[in-house]
């Protein structure tokens, strides 16, 4: 009986780690996915996100120290949607590195460091995807660090 119980404990504990697993992998697939349409300038980025996503541009100053710029979901995607144009004449991507996906309590959290192209420096960078009930992924919560000093005058 023993031996039955212990088998089923195994079994129900892989589960519940291989779903952790494909969650992970789910997110990664879509961090992925929102990198090449980023890159390529792509609209269905505005898709991506939860309408009530937390988006914070951490504004690293010339002393190094940081001013976190929260702003809202339909103001980002407004200044998303006129900085494409720019960047595509310009030609502008990110390169991504050392990306990591972990579990918390409300999604997958990937977290990466990011170099805009032409730069030598790299910057902290999450997602926080949320599986949301008809089973899409949505990202709810974004930081990417940036040296535009010009996000200030947001920061309250």
């Amino acid at each position: 009986m023993k031996k039955i119980l212990y088998i089923f404990l195994a079994m129900f504990l892989l589960g519940f780690g291989s779903a952790f697993a494909d969650d992970k992998q789910d997110a990664l697939n879509l961090f992925n996915y929102y990198v090449k349409s980023a890159n390529t300038y792509d609209t269905v980025i505005g898709s991506m996100y939860s309408p009530s996503a937390k988006i914070i541009r951490q504004v690293v100053k010339p002393d190094g120290t940081t001013v976190d710029v929260d702003t809202d979901t339909a103001t980002y995607l407004k200044q998303l949607k006129l900085g494409q144009a720019t960047a595509k004449l310009r030609k502008y991507t990110n390169t991504y590195k050392d990306i990591k996906a972990e579990k918390v309590p409300n999604g997958i959290k990937v977290s990466s460091l990011r170099q805009p192209k032409g730069e030598t420096y790299w910057l902290k960078a999450y997602m926080i995807f949320t599986k949301q009930p008809n089973g899409n992924w949505l990202i709810t919560e974004e930081m990417m660090q940036t040296k535009v000093q010009t996000f200030l005058k947001y920061a309250k």
